[in-house]
């Protein structure tokens, strides 16, 4: 028991004062902590400190309660914590004679004070009254508060570890950031490592970063991660510690990703942005038994395995050193334990925008230190389409059709629109649109209907809410160069006539001639291939800039046909998807 007193006691020790080397910081004084949570959002607070007989206690109190209530308990509490210290020296009270019999505890005297040394009035309610830096007495012993104290509420490693690859914990914290947390990194001890290290389970590395990447050195040994969370002001809470749940493995060797991030080494100056658009292929997708054998049959079952291809995918988008990421097919999941967690360490900021009813959707990443958020218009395209009154014509010439109307309806694809600024020219904005439509290779009818509900909500956007801003427009369109789809984003118009009208046979004709003021360009050209998979490959994916505002500085090269067919086709164990990412270098006019 005593043990235990003790820990909790050692727990509640610290002061936010300086940077810890492991645990919370020392206070200026020998000062025990009184820690106090206090959230408006919440009708409680919370107090916590330990009594000076090393009980530890934990009081909710509201937060309009006035304070002398809070405290009349907490002098309630001492007594009662003297009381039971005084019934277990019974023995030695026995063996003492009368002599040894102790007197009622009395109560003790309990006061507030502020920073300042005045006394807290009795009347203050506890939310005004428990400020930082303020002094509790409870007796002889003296507590300073810690309001809103830095604390990590999730500390997590990745399940997969590989030589070469960054390994980004998942870090969320209360009151804290994590760019402002300490970190520091462990490896397990061989059996044969001696030195000062010998006779301990864990030898410290040189690094201090929120992301570590182990060596070869390090296969087979497990990592330990232990962060002190911190805020901007100095201040740091109690630390908490992680181990990985398996040893560091060999990596893949080369993959196809590496020769491209010879031309992204650094981020593009103030006045280029570079955008990135990839189809990631969904976990929900990839880990189907049509998936393994049908297909990716050629790919090694471990590549589809989600922990080893977001090894592959954070190491692949953190090299691009992107300003604007628009991802498409990311499961919610990976997005929130993964990919965000890993691009906020890289100082991306994510966006994520899921399809209805499904487990997966989109997601975009801004650069912090570039952009700054203005407002996000995501949309499902069948909610938008019989709901906005933007979409009613449209709408009521789709009725006409009510086959294709059906089809149309029943699609779960979205639209995610972003407006950003520029940090250092707030005259500078964009409207960053991503999108993944409709997958069938009979469905160009559908995707015609999808790609003019898109551009008309852009053209509200860019042109209405936000008046002659340039537009990105990233995606998977699942659409080909010579497709109805390229051809009416990228000329402004579609004729009744074009063949994608009756793409799924006479039956599902739907001719309609639909137009957008846009003067869109494929910022990448019409690669060969965008997604190269055992039975196609074609290109599929494609960055549009606004030509009229914004001009291409460079394309990254895609990998060769020869790294892309290494292995047969995509995914393989040196490429995360069977899409391949675009990459370009754009400029202001």
């Amino acid at each position: 028991m005593w043990r235990r007193l003790c820990s909790a006691l050692r727990s509640l020790r610290g002061s936010p004062a300086a940077p810890p080397h492991g645990g919370g910081g020392r206070p200026p004084a020998a000062m025990e902590r009184a820690v106090v949570r206090c959230v408006p959002s919440e009708p409680k607070l919370s107090l916590r400190f330990v009594l000076p007989d090393g009980s530890a206690r934990h009081m909710q109190r509201d937060q309009e309660e006035p304070l002398g209530r809070a405290l009349a308990r907490i002098a309630t509490n001492a007594a009662k914590g003297q009381g039971k210290a005084g019934k277990k020296s019974k023995k030695a009270r026995a063996e003492g004679g009368a002599e040894g019999e102790a007197a009622v505890p009395a109560v003790p005297a309990v006061r507030l004070f502020s920073r300042d040394g005045a006394a807290v009035a009795e009347e203050v309610p506890n939310a005004a009254a428990w400020q930082d830096g303020a002094v509790l007495h409870i007796g002889d012993a003296r507590y300073r508060v810690e309001r809103n104290p830095p604390a990590l509420t999730e500390l997590r490693l990745p399940r997969s570890l590989l030589a070469g690859f960054p390994v980004c914990p998942k870090v969320s914290a209360e009151f804290a950031a994590p760019q402002h947390c300490l970190f520091r990194w462990f490896r397990e001890q061989r059996p044969a490592d001696g030195g000062e290290a010998a006779g301990e389970a864990w030898v410290e590395t040189a690094a201090a970063e929120r992301v570590f990447t182990p060596s070869n050195a390090l296969v087979g040994l497990r990592l330990k991660l232990r962060c002190t969370p911190g805020d901007g002001e100095q201040r740091y809470g109690p630390a908490l510690e992680v181990e990985s749940s398996g040893p560091v493995e060999a990596g893949p060797g080369a993959c196809t990703f590496d020769a491209r991030h010879l031309y992204t080494k650094k981020v593009c100056g103030h006045g280029s942005v570079r955008a990135v658009s990839y189809n990631i292929l969904a976990d929900t997708y990839a880990q189907t038994e049509f998936s393994r054998t049908v297909l990716y049959p050629y790919c090694a079952p471990y590549a589809l395995e989600i922990d080893y291809r977001q090894n592959l995918l954070k190491k692949e988008l953190a090299g691009y050193s992107a300003d604007l990421i628009c991802l498409q097919e990311v499961d919610k999941s990976v997005f929130v334990d993964s990919l965000a967690p890993a691009l906020d360490a890289f100082g991306l900021e994510g966006l994520f925008k899921i399809k209805e009813k499904q487990h997966e959707g989109l997601a975009t990443f801004y650069r912090r230190d570039k952009f700054s958020l203005l407002s996000q218009h995501d949309i499902a395209f069948s909610e938008a389409l019989l709901s906005e009154p933007l979409h009613k014509e449209l709408c009521e010439q789709l009725a006409k059709y009510p086959l294709v109307q059906e089809k149309v309806l029943q699609r779960s694809s979205v639209l995610q629109v972003s407006v950003l600024q520029s940090t250092t020219d707030p005259s500078r904005k964009l409207c960053v649109a991503n999108t993944h439509l409709y997958w069938h290779p009979k469905g160009g009818n559908i995707r015609l209907i999808q790609v003019a509900v898109a551009m008309s909500h852009i053209q509200h956007v860019a042109c209405d809410l936000y008046p002659r801003i340039p537009v990105i427009f990233c995606g998977d369109f699942n659409s080909t160069p010579s497709s109805g789809a390229y051809s009416f984003i990228s000329s402004g118009g579609i004729a009744e006539d074009h063949e994608d009208w009756v793409s799924n046979g006479e039956e599902e004709r739907c001719s309609m001639s639909l137009s957008h003021p846009f003067k869109l360009l494929s910022a990448c050209g019409e690669p060969a291939y965008t997604n190269y998979v055992g039975g196609f490959h074609g290109c599929l994916d494609y960055i549009f800039i606004d030509r009229n505002a914004l001009e291409v500085e460079q394309v990254i090269p895609l990998p060769s046909h020869e790294e892309i067919t290494t292995h047969q086709a995509l995914p393989s164990v040196s490429h995360p998807s069977d899409h391949i990412a675009l990459i370009c270098d754009l400029k202001w006019k």
